[in-house]
This record gives structure tokens, sequence and C-alpha cells, in this order.
């Protein structure tokens, strides 16, 4: 599920991936300004591509392979830590 949309994967492609064939290719709005950032890099590198995988914040999309069920969203702003 992206964004809570489902969207097909192949096995072993990373969650940027899924990404870039969206209509709207970003992955965060950073949290000073709310700019829009998407996979630059592709090596784990720069950061831009830090999106909500299954409730988890921060997650570099380039680095992560898709997963069946896999829960994945554009990431707004700064982390929440739950505290």
């Amino acid at each position: 599920m992206f964004d809570g949309v489902a969207e097909p994967a192949e096995a072993g492609e990373s969650v940027a991936a899924v990404l870039l064939r969206q209509e709207a290719g970003w992955s965060r709005l950073t949290p000073v300004k709310g700019s829009k950032r998407g996979p630059y890099c592709l090596t784990g590198v720069c950061f831009d591509c830090l999106m909500e995988v299954d409730g988890v914040a921060s997650v570099q999309a380039c680095l992560t392979t898709v997963q069946d069920g896999m829960r994945i969203a554009r990431q707004r702003g700064k982390r929440n830590l739950g505290a």
C-alpha cells in the first residue's frame, strides 16, 4: 500500500523505485519549509528519500526492499518519536 493505495511491485524492487513510478514522485516534506524531496542519490547517502514504512518514520526508501503487505506513506514534516 502506498499512501493508502495498492501499488504493484516486482520482487527485489526498492521502495524508491515504486515511488518514482508515481505521478507525484516526492517522498517527504522538509520539517522547516515544507519543501518536497525525493530520491536523489539512490545509494543511501543523501537522506532525501526518507519515508514512513509500516509505521516507522525516516526509513530510507532507496535501501528498503518492497515486501508483500508493506504500508508506505510520504513523510510530512519532522519525525515523531512518540514522546
